[in-house]
């Protein structure tokens, strides 16, 4: 349920096209409805204009089909499932057809595309999936975005090769692992809000992610946003909400 659904709710029960017996039928779903193992929250959209997602890990696959299902006939909107492992996905797509799976995410019911310029530079190969991750959820809520890959720092001749697009952006997301320090170089090159995330690759100093991660708070680059270690979801939200508190079309 979102801001819109509720006005059109509440039009159809002024109207005399919807009977008021069947609004409260609906409204009781807010602002959650229980599951018994989970307490699905559909106000969520209302509150944040992000509904809630579904975070696979420590779920049997039949909860995240029944969350799933909850979701999707709680009201319009983008339906989420991350993190999701085969057997997760495949359950979850079996009671609830019509998804699209990409990774370990799958989405139902995508969003309208939205006039929002966003880029996601990902340093290596290797943070491939942390970048689809994020590409995903933004193409979720409408959002398609540029994908620039394989430009990390030791090879700086890559991305200079696409600075008007970075400059041109409305947000930029950048992905990294080793030390991190692709997200100062790229706030350096465009004006745009920069979403830094930190991933897991790298050799022993790495620290699974926690050199990078260190490094991208420590940015010289003013400004710089930070999300968790391998958080490609956590990208895509925070890039979602600039551009709804920016006003960008919907």
């Amino acid at each position: 349920m979102d801001e819109g659904a509720l006005r059109e709710l509440l039009a159809g029960v002024r109207a005399g096209e919807l009977h008021p017996d069947d609004a409260v039928r609906e409204l009781r779903r807010l602002p959650f409805a229980d599951l018994g193992f989970a307490r699905v929250d559909h106000h969520r959209r209302l509150r944040s204009s992000l509904g809630e997602v579904v975070y696979g890990p420590g779920k049997e696959p039949e909860q995240c089909a029944e969350i799933v299902a909850e979701l999707l006939a709680g009201g319009p909107g983008p339906v989420v499932l991350t993190r999701s492992d085969a057997e997760q996905a495949a359950t979850a797509l079996a009671m609830n057809p019509g998804g699209r799976r990409q990774g370990s995410t799958v989405v139902w019911r995508s969003g309208p595309a939205r006039d929002a310029s966003v880029v996601i530079a990902s340093a290596g190969t290797a943070d491939g999936p942390v970048a689809t991750e994020c590409e995903t959820v933004l193409a979720a809520h409408g959002v398609l975005a540029r994908r620039l890959n394989d430009v990390g720092v030791a090879g700086l001749h890559r991305l200079l090769g696409d600075v008007e697009a970075l400059q041109a952006a409305d947000a930029v997301v950048v992905v990294a692992g080793m030390e991190g320090a692709l997200p100062s170089v790229v706030g350096g090159l465009t004006g745009a809000p920069v979403v830094a995330v930190p991933t897991s690759t790298g050799y022993g100093a790495a620290l699974e992610g926690v050199t990078a991660l260190l490094s991208m708070l420590a940015s010289c680059a003013a400004g710089v946003t930070v999300v968790g270690i391998d958080n490609g979801f956590g990208a895509a939200a925070a890039v979602l909400r600039m551009l709804d508190g920016s006003g960008a079309a919907s």
